[in-house]
């Protein structure tokens, strides 16, 4: 809720003008009327209206200054006739009648030429721009008749006021690294496959990876979907990065690396997070060390994920792109209270970029590690890829402690019970049907709808193909064991029962319903904890109720100067694109922190908050003048059968032709929002 002088936004209707301040109706949207911790806003003027905060708004002025971040866009793009020169015209105008030398028809010419816009115009911004306009045109006449009468400049034109914008979309808005899909689109549209590359990197330096295991959430962002089916986006992105890789292109970096700022930064963890934020920060010139426990590089992407999903010869030409911007990388060693204390001392900041590598327990009666055959998830991928990827065998510990008699995790025969509901449980299941067992279930409290909002419907679904079984509704109550060896499971069954009151449906057991169910592993996947304890205690560092690292989640600066965290180890476990947007905001505050001490985020950053709490997107939205009924295209899967024996890929991706067609439904949607301080 926002108190407003004036608005238009999203076609609420406002309009305070007149009455006392004290009076004046709110706005139910969540408007920036606070630009930042120094400054309120005066204006928000955006593709779905105008916002006023105060009666002392110079509407001529605004309406010319959003005109001209339209002009300088479409100067840059050029694709449409009415886009370009209706830019030009709406800031040329605009600007004649703000310096006090417009008259009456240069008002219809205005009219005139934004109704054209919004009919004609190819893409959303040209169609968009023109309606806070015309809404300003309407609504404060009388300001547009003063100056044409009066032959005077506009109240504030020579004054000096701050106009910051940004160019977003609803697709880019709901990326939690803000890449600019549509741009990358647009590469894949014209087949500039290194243009589009570049797009994706300017935020998001890992393009095999988030074009393959990325949970896509800018899908559901997506215009195209009130039309008919959103765009793959996420498939998209992938083409990109295969060209640079399959052509044997040096690395296409969207930026020049800065000048050595002789300021060096210490990295915990080399996962997306640590990744991300050593690529960043090298780009401007900052000294960058990174510390892994691991014998191998790319965290819990490259011992989580299986290779099916994400081959290791893709993921490691990400991880060489971020060594190719200068960054050094320290394997096999595990950071220490000692290690952190010393970084201190020797390095302008630190990033925690840890992960969270502990699995949590289901907490079900005798529900004991030491059991054989009780295997926490993490580790148990990790076994699994560390050979399929590294060829690194059992030792004959591990054997004894995990039942196996091979080098590798080889479950013929087995029955496999995994509890979870996530990307982490649904990497064990295919995993363990890919390693022989006979029977694989996966226990999930919850139904086959959350499960999909989980993870994906393709994943979902190749599991379902593949043969693991889904019990929904369903939780283990007990462990059963002989001698220390897991014999058997009991499994309650629940049922939801709506709230009387209108609330969310509780889940009930239903008594007399459970049962008992033979298995050979359980493998609780519910969820993951972070390992914190090389933190030094005397720093006191705060932490959330969930054992995390706490920040403020906007620059991602710990309780102690100079100790930032992202990922999973701030937040919990999450998705990839998750941890490389926060690192990516991360390292960005970093670089200024070393050189200034200062915490501080950029006006593009500061506009990225307002318009997430704002909502791009509208699914209620009825979208006109683009064709319906196109096809999305999908790519090629391999059969079940021919898959689920092996590691090879599963997802192969689009043809030249199927990613010529898919791009082409992208409807641009590009908007312009700005805030006058």
């Amino acid at each position: 809720m926002s108190k407003v002088y004036f608005s238009t936004w999203n076609g609420e209707l406002i309009n305070n003008v007149g009455k006392p301040e004290e009076e004046w109706e709110e706005s139910a949207y969540n408007l920036p009327a606070q630009y930042d911790d120094h400054r309120d806003s005066k204006a928000f003027i955006g593709w779905d209206g105008v916002s006023l905060f105060n009666a002392d708004v110079d509407v001529i002025r605004l309406a010319m200054e959003y005109a001209a971040q339209y002009q300088e866009y479409s100067e840059a793009c050029g694709r449409c006739a009415p886009g370009r020169w209706g830019g030009r015209i709406l800031y040329d105008q605009l600007d004649k009648i703000a310096r006090g030398e417009g008259n009456v028809q240069d008002l219809d010419h205005l009219k005139e030429i934004g109704k054209s816009m919004q009919v004609t115009s190819k893409c959303e911004i040209g169609k968009t721009v023109p309606n806070p306009i015309l809404d300003l045109m309407t609504h404060f006449e009388d300001e547009f008749m003063a100056c044409i009468n009066e032959q005077k400049p506009s109240k504030h034109y020579n004054d000096s006021i701050g106009y910051i914008a940004k160019i977003t979309a609803p697709c880019t808005d709901a990326c939690p690294a803000h890449v600019d899909i549509p741009g990358y689109i647009e590469g894949v549209r014209d087949l500039r496959f290194d243009d589009s590359l570049e797009a994706t990197r300017q935020t998001m330096p890992l393009a095999h990876v988030c074009g393959r295991v990325c949970p896509h959430p800018c899908e559901d962002a997506c215009r195209r979907t009130n039309l008919d089916e959103p765009i793959s986006i996420m498939a998209l992105k992938r083409l990109g990065a295969d060209w640079e890789t399959d052509h044997g292109f040096d690395f296409f970096h969207p930026m020049e690396k800065k000048p050595d700022t002789g300021k060096k930064v210490a990295i915990v963890g080399a996962g997306p997070a640590g990744l991300t934020t050593a690529y960043y920060l090298a780009a401007d010139g900052v000294a960058v060390d990174v510390y892994e426990e691991l014998p191998v590089l790319g965290g819990e992407v490259t011992v989580g994920v299986p290779e099916y999903r994400m081959p290791w010869d893709k993921y490691l030409q990400d991880i060489e792109c971020v060594r190719d911007m200068g960054v050094n990388f320290i394997m096999n060693h595990k950071v220490s209270a000692d290690d952190m204390r010393r970084f201190e001392k020797e390095y302008d900041a630190t990033m925690i970029a840890s992960g969270t590598r502990i699995s949590k327990k289901v907490y079900c009666d005798n529900e004991d590690p030491s059991i054989t055959g009780y295997w926490g998830a993490i580790d148990f991928l990790d076994r699994v890829n560390l050979y399929e990827k590294f060829d690194i065998k059992l030792t004959e510990a591990q054997k004894k402690e995990y039942a196996i008699d091979a080098d590798y995790v080889d479950l013929t025969g087995k029955t496999v019970a995994c509890v979870g509901g996530g990307f982490t449980s649904m990497d064990v299941v295919r995993c363990s049907i890919r390693a022989g067992a006979k029977k694989v279930v996966m226990i999930y409290r919850r139904d086959e709808k959350t499960i999909i909002r989980n993870t994906t419907y393709e994943e979902y679904h190749e599991a379902v193909e593949e043969g693991v079984e889904f019990y929904f509704h369903s939780a283990v109550a007990e462990m059963k064991d002989e001698e220390g060896v897991l014999k058997s499971l009991i499994i309650d069954k629940f049922e939801l029962v709506p709230d009387p009151d209108g609330g969310r449906p509780q889940l009930v057991k239903i008594e007399g319903e459970s049962y008992e169910m033979e298995v050979d592993y359980l493998i609780p996947a519910v969820s993951q904890s972070a390992d914190l304890k090389f933190l030094p205690e005397e720093w006191e560092i705060e932490k959330t109720s969930w054992a995390t690292i706490k920040t403020n989640g906007k620059d991602y600066m710990t309780s102690r100067n100079g100790i930032f965290a992202s990922g999973d180890c701030e937040y919990g476990p999450m998705t990839i694109v998750n941890a490389v947007g926060q690192a990516k905001r991360g390292a960005s505050v970093m670089s200024r922190y070393v050189q200034t001490g200062e915490i501080t985020l950029t006006d593009d950053e500061i506009m990225e908050d307002h318009l997430r709490k704002l909502r791009v997107y509208d699914k209620k939205e009825k979208v006109t003048g683009w064709l319906p009924g196109l096809p999305r295209q999908h790519s090629m899967v391999l059969e079940a059968d021919e898959r689920k024996y092996n590691n090879k890929e599963v997802n192969l991706g689009f043809t030249q032709e199927e990613a010529l067609s898919e791009a082409e439904r992208c409807m641009r949607c590009y908007y312009i929002a700005m805030i006058a301080t």
